[in-house]
């Protein structure tokens, strides 16, 4: 069974955040910060994980990432950033 997994992504560098899913987070994180070579994420080097949220489905990923790029899910991430 697969687990897919919500996650955010801050850069304290840029103080810029991230918000993606995946289903293997350790490959993913080492694409953003390192193997990479175009896309958003790769001007704001280096990533930290701040948040993340495990789903059984890719749907419910899906719609617990677009939930998070809402303006209800972004004051959720600015909370996360401010007691980071």
């Amino acid at each position: 069974m697969d687990e897919f997994v919500v996650y955010i992504l801050y850069s304290e560098k840029f103080h810029q955040h991230y918000t993606g899913y995946t289903s293997n987070i350790i490959e993913r994180f080492k694409s953003h910060n390192l193997l990479a070579t175009k896309g958003h994420t790769i001007k704001y080097r280096p990533w930290i994980v701040i948040h993340i949220e495990f789903f059984n489905s890719k749907s419910e990923a899906m719609k617990r990432e677009k939930y998070l790029k809402t303006g209800i899910g972004r004051e959720f991430i600015k909370n996360i950033i401010q007691n980071f």
